[in-house]
Order: structure tokens, then sequence, then C-alpha cells
């Protein structure tokens, strides 16, 4: 719990009412266990936990017909850091990924932390992408008001609920800068 709760107090994580990490963490390893295609591995130094990662096999893209481990939550705990448990976790994801006759790995790392980076580096990861995160409404409120061309096409005089609530989020926000 130490773990997950340390990882999941990072701002990008939402919470619903009423959940406790204890509930989150007991429905994750529930839903992990029951998939084949899924494993959660932990780290021990001196038989206590102190890093985590999930693992999840899937093709490599929605393009490819290669699939891969992909590594994401991996985490280790600060204190426990440069004693070799990140890199047992990463071996342990090579190993299964051979169990699984899958031939690449793929691995997630916080864009802003250097450390993690150059450690997937040094294990011999190359950059593939960058992935991005944002909440849906702040999404939301960026988009333009106008549909695309291709939805003016299929509705022609008729507004799209995205259009409605779009102006209508705009109204508010009008709305409270005069208050």
């Amino acid at each position: 719990m130490e773990v997950w709760s340390e990882f999941s107090r990072r701002p990008h994580t939402e919470r619903f009412p009423g959940d406790t990490p204890e509930a989150e963490a007991e429905t994750a390893i529930a839903r992990i266990t029951a998939d084949p295609d899924q494993r959660l591995l932990v780290g021990l130094l001196d038989d206590r936990v102190v890093g985590a990662a999930h693992l999840v096999r899937a093709y490599v893209s929605p393009l490819h017909s290669e699939m891969a481990v992909h590594i994401t939550h991996l985490h280790v705990r600060e204190k426990s850091r440069r004693h070799g448990v990140g890199r047992a976790l990463v071996e342990a994801a090579v190993t299964w990924a051979e169990e699984k006759d899958t031939g690449h790995i793929l691995a997630a790392a916080s864009s802003q932390s250097r450390d993690a980076n150059r450690f997937m580096a040094r294990l011999g990861l190359t950059q593939m992408a960058v992935v991005r995160c944002g909440a849906v409404a702040t999404m939301r409120s960026k988009m333009p008001v106008e549909p695309p061309a291709a939805a003016m096409v299929n509705s022609r005089n008729h507004r799209s609920v995205g259009q409605v609530l779009a102006q209508r989020r705009s109204l508010r926000r009008a709305q409270s800068r005069t208050s």
C-alpha cells in the first residue's frame, strides 16, 4: 500500500468520492490477476515491498501485428533507489516477455523524470513516442465551438451535442467573469 499510495498521490490521478487507496488497490489487483495478459510485479528490498510495475501484453500499436510487453507504473520508492530494484523489475518483465514469446518491451516514464529516462536508456530502451494526458473537461474547453468539417456534412442544420455544451460553457465562463 505504501508504494501504491506514493504513486497514486501524483497530481494526474483523479479519485472518485468514497474511493480509498485500499479499495482501489484491491480492485486493481483482482482485475490484473484475472487477466492472463497482465502482471503486477513487486520489488522487495530486505523483505519490504519498495517497488512495483504493471505489465500488459498487447500489440505494439494498433497498426502493428507484433506483440509487446508494456511496462507501466514502474515505481521504486525514493529511499530504495539505486539498489537494483528497478533493474530486477525490468528483468522480470523481460523474462515474462520471453515466456510469452513476445519480442518487444515498451516502457513508460514521466517526461519530467530525468533519472527514470536515463535508467531506461541504459537498459536499451529508446524513445518511441511522447504520451500526454489531459482531463476531458479541460480538453473540451479547448475545442472549437464549430464542429469539424466532416461533422458539418452529416448535420448541416443540426447542432451537435458538443457544440451546445461548448457554447453553454462559454456563456457560463463569461457570466462568472462579470459577476
